[in-house]
């Protein structure tokens, strides 16, 4: 009956209303399904194995399942994948709240490990997973693929998807285990897109030592200034909210200026040829710093929300297509004639994964501890397995970067493109679901509850209770640094067993004598008569 009808829609909607409302239509049944996804979602989060994303995977399959029947195997899905709409519309505002929302503290203390394993492992899977393309794949015959295309699957399958974890995981409780996934996520994702942008930049096949060279310049010159960029763009909101104080007149002000100076990096990374996902990041940590606390307290609650909406509603939108977007009729119909040539594709690239993830995290771990000598510190054998399985899932990064590399010539037509395409959504959707149904008992076996804070990197404290409930964990930071709760290091020995809290601690100087003077921050905002000073604030020091 509900097939019926929904067919009936859709056949109306195109025949008699014409193709504009046609669009309208299924945009509605969209929305409507992203609404499904919120509610189900919502009823299931209490639930052992299922989250967010596989929810919305599940929802999309299913719906793609009723489309099929609908349309007569000839669609899926009710919107055409487009490139421009994931990485303009959708990504930006995911990757910008993971930087705005990040404890800082635990991420710049971890910043050289999560930079070990986020840059450095990044390259050693994108090195495994090329060089096992390369051996495996002209051996099966899959079809026409050039140097540049076995590079490009190493970057494709490089870009992890921690969603899954990071749902699982508490940044309360394990603080320590919690930033190396969550930093290690992003800074991946950025490596893995500067790789797959620098592959295609470059003339592979007649590769020297001198274009090896330029392909390494081009590398670190990309990671550097899209870095540089977002700090530059986040510094620049700090700088005009605090001078001009939008506020005193209208928070939507300040609001509307913090939304589009954050979209503007992204874009304007996207124009220099960037990477706009470290670009958006970085602005996103700086504007917390020091934008955030600029604005009214009206303005920090709205923009909290704000952007964790944002980002929340995107990832819904992109795992739901990923579902629909599996059943594609035409990319199958393509590799239908070998599926057990697929099927192989598929399980190589998994181990690919697999053992590409291992071959980094474990050694850059013991790499790692070595530099530190407090136990709490380290990560032990356990930790490192739940890093390890967080990076096996694969995402909407993947997906993005498999479209743009093997749809550009003939669409899905090419049978080598096809096999690729087929092979990345059966990854996508196997890691995802098979993997991340298993996180969350994973991680009850190897994290019990009763032990998870003795996994944290600093002693919790019953002071977090004393500040606002409406903080949103960024005064909470500063009052804790301010009162120096972390043991500061006194001697040599404690400066090379913990440098980074060292680093922290010079950089908190220079910060308070140098930076907030200028760009503002918490408790650097100078009065303005009629102006909302921080009360609250002052009250808990």
């Amino acid at each position: 009956m509900a097939i019926g009808i929904l067919s009936t829609l859709l056949a109306k909607s195109e025949t008699i209303l014409g193709s504009g409302h046609s669009s309208v239509v299924s945009m509605n049944l969209f929305v409507a399904l992203l609404c499904g996804c919120i509610v189900i979602g919502h009823l299931l989060e209490e639930s052992r194995w299922m989250n967010e994303s596989i929810t919305a995977l599940a929802i999309g399959l299913c719906t793609g399942i009723v489309i099929l029947l609908t349309t007569g195997g000839k669609s899926s899905h009710l919107l055409v994948f487009s490139e421009d709409l994931f990485f303009n519309y959708l990504l930006p505002p995911i990757i910008f709240n993971a930087g705005f929302q990040v404890k800082k503290k635990q991420f710049f203390r971890n910043f050289m490990t999560i930079m070990l394993f986020g840059a450095v492992g990044t390259l050693i899977s994108f090195a495994i997973i090329s060089l096992g393309a390369i051996h495996f794949f002209k051996k099966m015959s899959i079809g026409n693929l050039k140097i540049g295309d076995y590079l490009a699957i190493g970057a494709i399958f490089s870009a992890t998807d921690s969603v899954c974890t990071l749902q699982v995981l508490n940044q309360d409780d394990t603080p320590l285990l919690y930033s190396l996934v969550f930093g290690e996520g992003v800074v991946n994702d950025a490596t893995a897109v500067v790789l797959f942008k620098a592959i295609q930049s470059f003339d592979l096949p007649h590769i020297n030592t001198t274009i090896a060279l330029q392909f390494v310049g081009n590398f670190l010159y990309l990671f550097i200034s899209s870095t540089l960029l977002g700090v530059l763009a986040g510094l620049l909101s700090a700088y005009i909210i605090k001078k001009l104080y939008f506020g005193r007149h209208s928070t939507d002000r300040e609001v509307a200026l913090m939304i589009l100076m954050a979209y503007l990096s992204y874009m304007l990374a996207e124009f220099f040829y960037l990477s706009a996902i470290l670009t958006v990041f970085f602005c996103g940590i700086v504007m917390s710093h020091y934008t955030w606390h600029n604005v009214t307290e009206s303005s920090r609650v709205t923009t909290k929300h704000a952007f964790a909406t944002l980002s929340f509603v995107a990832e819904i939108f992109i795992f739901l297509y990923v579902g629909m977007d599996a059943l594609d009729i035409e990319k199958w119909r393509v590799v239908s004639d070998s599926p057990g040539k697929s099927v192989g594709v598929s399980a190589i690239l998994l181990g690919l994964i697999l053992v590409g993830r291992a071959a980094f995290v474990f050694p850059l771990s013991s790499i790692s501890n070595l530099t530190k000598k407090a136990p709490c510190d380290k990560i032990d054998f356990k930790q490192q397995v739940t890093i390890w399985w967080a990076g096996l899932m694969r995402g909407a990064v993947s997906m993005a970067l498999a479209y743009n590399q093997f749809t550009s010539l003939g669409h899905t037509q090419l049978r080598g493109n096809a096999m690729m395409i087929t092979s990345t959504i059966t990854v996508v959707l196997f890691s995802t679901v098979v993997f991340g149904l298993m996180t969350k008992p994973l991680i009850r076996i190897l994290l019990p509850s009763p032990k998870n804070r003795m996994l944290s990197s600093e002693p919790s404290t019953p002071k977090s209770l004393t500040v606002p409930l409406l903080t949103n964990g960024h005064d909470l930071e500063a009052y804790e640094s301010d009162r120096n709760l972390i043991t500061r290091p006194t001697s040599l020995r404690m400066f090379l067993s913990t440098p980074s809290n060292t680093v922290h601690y010079y950089w908190r100087k220079f910060d308070n004598a140098f930076m907030r003077p200028v760009f503002g921050g918490r408790g650097f905002v100078p009065f303005v008569p009629g102006s909302p000073i921080e009360q609250n604030d002052q009250q808990w020091q």
